[in-house]
């Protein structure tokens, strides 16, 4: 009597966070160093020798020089500013992952994408494997949105996915998320580090054969950052952040990579009982309606991508009664708050050691750019003297360790935005001080701190 051949089972240790595999418990991952990350998988001896392939296609050895590049057609998803993040519209074969915290409103934006786009008639298919096809139909029912065209999967199987994508042929797909979804070929539960990683590589893939616009849903971690292995991200084209919280009706849509566009691009949306609202002026979102001049308050003109938007930096600076003043900084870089204090002592004479000092950009924005210190050190006097800035201005400049006034990028782009809101004043680097008058804006070039204050003194 034939006996019957069972494979067997070998246990590893995978790390959550890099996805390194290690043959025993342990507390800190050896790979990563992350604390308790490790978790016990089950694989059958011989699964990792499963076929592997290029994902963008293997070619044999040629000449740089030879090679003929084509420009890389869009297609425009009908949302301008989702097509201003993702650098004019979805690519052929190109893959999108976009990640956020719950309800900030992913599956929405993408619901409402894939529903423009099938009034266009391209051919969408929108796979949902944290909801049920009544629920989604239910929110397209409270959206409004059209949704002829629209074809629904509710499916977490990798493999019948691919056949549904090879039998259907759409030129849009929508995977809602990628860690609900798990391969025949890997016994590993849903969510780990070995099911993301192959439902990704494989779907990729397909994606460049098949000329596919793919686009991933991803979870985040409880530090904001997206769940699943780092390799996840290379493995994508580009890689999307929905920013924003979920008490406010605004959101943020940031590319922080994009192998056909601009990265640090950045979408403002509104939230409606319809859905998500393209905000036409995103400046007029981060800029405070004060009634009457109030001190503390600097509005700065800062870039995001290829957008020019003026923020309101606001400070607010009180005596301490703690021996160790506080330093708290909200949508800006904490860590040169420090830096621009000692600035300001050492070479302006502005002592602050024994004052709180809190700075915030107003409307959730974050500022990541150095350009915004020199706003940031104005709006510190404005509120240590207790006295307004002068009406119309606006600013931006890097503040450098002795006491210098450094250029930002892109500064005729900001002062001709500043134009066009109303403003009449900028206090900017020598440096960006355009060649010719701007209509309607004065131009105070600086070179140090010290200039800086002393030039609002007089003003």
């Amino acid at each position: 009597m034939a006996t019957r051949k069972t494979s067997k089972v070998r246990t590893a240790y995978v790390c959550q966070e890099c996805g390194g595999e290690s043959p025993k418990w342990a507390g800190k991952c050896p790979h990563c160093d992350a604390w308790n990350s490790l978790q016990e998988v089950q694989q059958a001896a011989g699964e990792d020798a499963h076929r592997f392939a290029s994902l963008a296609g293997s070619s044999p050895v040629q000449s740089l020089a030879e090679v003929q590049a084509r420009e890389q057609s869009r297609q425009p998803c009908g949302i301008g500013e989702f097509d201003r993040v993702l650098g004019g519209g979805l690519v052929h074969g190109g893959v999108i992952l976009i990640g956020g915290d719950p309800g900030v409103g992913k599956s929405t934006l993408l619901l409402q994408a894939v529903s423009s786009l099938a009034s266009q008639g391209t051919a969408v298919l929108y796979v949902t494997g944290e909801e049920s096809a009544e629920q989604v139909a239910l929110r397209a029912r409270r959206l409004g949105v059209p949704v002829v065209g629209v074809d629904l999967l509710a499916e977490i199987r990798l493999e019948s996915i691919s056949a549904a994508l090879q039998t259907h042929k759409p030129q849009v797909v929508v995977i809602d998320s990628i860690q609900t979804l798990y391969s025949d070929q890997l016994s590993a539960a849903p969510g780990s580090v070995s099911q993301v990683r192959e439902c990704a590589a494989q779907l990729t893939r397909l994606a460049k054969q098949s000329g596919i616009s793919m686009i991933f849903i991803g979870h985040v971690t409880k530090d904001g950052s997206l769940a699943g292995p780092r390799v996840l991200e290379h493995i994508v084209d580009t890689v999307l952040y929905f920013e924003g919280d979920t008490h406010s009706s605004f959101r943020l849509v940031r590319a922080f990579k994009n192998r056909f566009g601009a990265v640090n691009e950045l979408g403002v949306f509104a939230m409606t009982e319809k859905g998500l609202r393209g905000v036409g002026n995103p400046s007029a979102l981060f800029l405070s309606q004060h009634q009457q001049d109030v001190p503390g308050s600097c509005v700065m003109a800062t870039q995001e991508g290829t957008r020019p938007l003026l923020v309101e930096i606001q400070a607010l600076v009180d005596t301490a009664h703690v021996p160790n003043p506080r330093r708290l900084t909200l949508g800006l870089e904490s860590s040169r708050l420090a830096m621009l204090l000692a600035v300001m002592h050492r070479h302006a004479g502005v002592i602050t050691y024994d004052q709180d000092v809190f700075v915030n950009a107003v409307g959730g924005v974050k500022i990541s750019e150095p350009a915004a210190d020199l706003a940031v050190l104005l709006a510190i006097q404005s509120s240590l003297n207790n006295k307004p800035l002068p009406k119309g201005l606006v600013v931006f400049g890097e503040v450098g360790l002795a006491g210098e006034i450094r250029p930002a990028p892109r500064g005729q782009e900001r002062l001709r935005e500043a134009a066009k809101l109303g403003f009449t004043k900028a206090l900017i680097p020598k440096a960006n001080a355009p060649r010719q008058e701007i209509e309607g804006l004065e131009i105070w070039p600086v070179e140090r701190v010290e200039q800086a204050l002393a030039r609002l003194r007089d003003a």
